[in-house]
């Protein structure tokens, strides 16, 4: 992304949100939204609590989102940051010095491996070690196969650069304990863990339970404005606020972030199975659009969502897909898709899809008449 200047295809990224946002039909509404209506956000979720004090550096609201989020996933505490790159940051190099280890194993398309400018290394200190194949969780014979130990395997559920891709239950376990036979650490990039529940058919707190510890985001699934939790042990907790401080993340205030995130634990939360059934239905729905319109090459990945976001991948010029996306939105009012990446193969592109309230009701009927306006705008090869 850029500052809002000319990028995919000449296409600004405030013309992009723009277009989008004013959508009369969306899959997703997410981030989409005018500072207006984000103030307004924060205004409801703070309804029943205008007479209560701000936050001062963690305390009061932050305090009760972190109790909550302990009770969800079942861990004894959990510790509020303004991001999660630091959430993990602290996480990690506090497992490395109880280890003694500094190795990390993780995916090599984990975020910190992707999106992160090596912070591992460079801020904590810390050594990446890489397992895992393209496309496909971390398993339990990439962590036994290892030829070096490692103090952490960190693994990331579900993993987003894949298609946001889970494990099944089995092969979690199975993943977990093959770190234990090897008295390594588990820590879970657990972003949208919240809405993994469904795939694997267990609540979050046997999930969360598997691991020594777990990041969690608020904004990314529950529609918080910002901010994390790492949760686990009451001894991880205290020296990972110590951590928060050293990097900067003690900030004065935070209820505006902790309140919208709280909102969203209660109201969102419990509306994302429904989200990823109706991802199934928008995936299936998209898989046979494909095939009827006798698109020349098309995935859909993973084929049946996991969560409530995927890939979507075709052959063609992200830039022309990205304007595509645009003049859908501009001159049919319908958003099906948003900004496309170049990814993979040379002539390959591919863009996240994400179902949340917006899209709940889209029947399969609506994502085909959806497709078919967009292939008229897109130059496939």
């Amino acid at each position: 992304m850029t500052d809002g200047s000319e990028e995919a295809g000449g296409v600004s990224r405030e013309r992009l949100l723009t277009a989008l946002r004013r959508a009369e039909r969306k899959l997703w509404s997410g981030p989409l939204r005018s500072v207006g209506e984000r103030l307004a956000d924060v205004a409801d979720a703070a309804a029943g609590d205008l007479d209560g004090w701000p936050d001062f550096y963690g305390d009061g609201v932050v305090e009760r989102l972190e109790e909550r989020t302990a009770e969800l996933l079942g861990l004894p505490a959990a510790v509020w940051f303004p991001t999660g790159t630091m959430a993990q940051q602290a996480a990690l190099r506090c497992w490395a010095a109880r280890t003694g280890d500094p190795r990390v194993a993780l995916h090599a398309d984990s975020h910190p491996v992707r999106h992160e400018r090596e912070a591992l290394e460079r801020v904590a200190g810390l050594r990446p070690v890489r397992i895992g194949s393209e496309h496909t969780p971390v398993t339990a014979e990439d962590v036994r196969t290892l030829d070096e130990p490692v103090g952490t395997v960190m693994l990331e559920l579900p993993l987003r650069d894949a298609g946001f891709v889970l494990p099944t239950w089995e092969e979690l376990t199975r993943t977990v304990a093959a770190a234990r036979e090897r008295d390594a650490v588990v820590h879970l990039d657990g972003a949208r863990l919240w809405e993994c529940t469904t795939w694997f058919d267990r609540p979050l707190s046997d999930i969360a339970g598997l691991a020594d510890s777990v990041y969690v985001s608020f904004y990314k699934s529950l529609g918080g404005l910002s901010g994390a939790a790492l949760a686990g042990p009451v001894e991880l907790a205290d020296e990972a606020r110590v951590w928060r401080h050293r990097y900067g993340g003690s900030v004065f205030q935070q209820w505006p972030a902790a309140l919208t995130a709280l909102r969203g634990l209660e109201r969102e939360l419990p509306r994302l199975p429904s989200y990823v059934a109706r991802a199934r239905l928008v995936a299936a729905a998209l898989r046979s659009g494909f095939a009827a319109a006798d698109v020349p090459w098309a995935r859909v990945q993973p084929q049946e969502p996991h969560t409530h976001q995927f890939h979507v991948w075709l052959a063609g010029d992200a830039e022309a897909l990205t304007s595509a996306s645009l003049r859908q939105a501009e001159e049919t009012g319908t958003a099906l898709f948003g900004r496309w990446t170049a990814a993979g193969a040379p002539g390959l592109a591919l863009t996240e899809v994400t179902v949340d309230a917006a899209g709940l009701g889209w029947s399969a009927a609506d994502v085909h008449a959806a497709l078919t306006s967009f292939l008229t705008y897109a130059p496939l090869r």
